[in-house]
């Protein structure tokens, strides 16, 4: 993906209370959907404050969307499914079963409200985004950054007068094609924790095929990672030294920082 012009960081923090360095530290603050019900600078954070502060999050997000005239985003780099832990806590809503979660499903307004509260509430994770025209990276710490082609004045303006502020500050998890590591690595067949045993990294490998391979859309950087079916030995093998072995190993195609 192309650098994305315009990119603002969008966060409950007051800019006043950083310090010197730009680190949050002259204020307490809850960070988290788990903080529910504990005391921060002398108030209980309670769930509908939480709520109110996701929501404005969630409409925050949608305005830079609408006026960057994005009407759909797809999903990138997904992590993890709604599991009977989640389906037991009191953020969990029935409706998360309705929506697809697919990497590089394209999802539209509604479907994007329910899957930020997913990530939001720490039950999955994942990027948004519109190829070089827009994206949305929520982050740790309930950290937000939105990027968009145009410049969207009218939804800064939303943003502040819903309690957030808005400052221009570059997405830390944006990557470009030319900025990517691509790594392959294997672990064992029969091993539980499929921790990796070995890795290399690769170079020239055509991503159109990569895209092909792991059914991916035109637009997606083949960043995250993939497992490499064993029909396409053969083709990952040439930029390899390690001798692929599918009967003793697992494969995985690997894109990021």
């Amino acid at each position: 993906m192309k650098q994305i012009q315009h990119q603002w960081r969008v966060t409950k923090y007051n800019p006043t209370f950083r310090d010197e360095h730009g680190h949050y530290t002259l204020v307490e603050e809850w960070t988290s959907p788990s903080d529910i019900g504990e005391t921060f600078d002398g108030n209980e954070l309670t769930q509908e404050d939480y709520l109110r502060v996701e929501e404005a999050y969630i409409d925050s997000a949608i305005a830079f969307m609408e006026e960057s005239g994005i009407q759909s985003v797809r999903v990138l780099g997904l992590e993890g499914s709604i599991t009977e832990e989640d389906r037991a806590s009191f953020l969990y809503e029935s409706e998360f079963e309705g929506v697809v979660l697919k990497e590089d499903s394209l999802v539209d307004l509604g479907a994007l409200r329910l899957i930020m509260k997913m990530v939001l509430r720490d039950f999955i994770w994942c990027q948004l985004y519109d190829g070089d025209r827009f994206f949305i990276h929520l982050g740790t710490d309930y950290y937000m950054y939105l990027g968009s082609h145009v410049n969207c004045p009218a939804a800064i303006e939303w943003a502040a007068t819903h309690g957030l502020f808005v400052e221009s500050e570059p997405s830390p998890y944006g990557i470009s094609e030319e900025d990517a590591i691509w790594e392959i690595g294997w672990n064992e067949l029969d091993g539980e924790s499929k921790i990796l045993v070995g890795e290399e990294d690769v170079t020239g490998i055509p991503l159109n095929e990569c895209r092909r391979i792991f059914h991916l859309s035109a637009g997606h950087p083949v960043t995250g990672a993939f497992e490499i079916p064993l029909e396409k030995k053969d083709f990952f093998q040439r930029f390899l030294e390690h001798e692929m072995d599918f009967d003793l190993y697992e494969y995985r195609f690997w894109g990021g920082h």
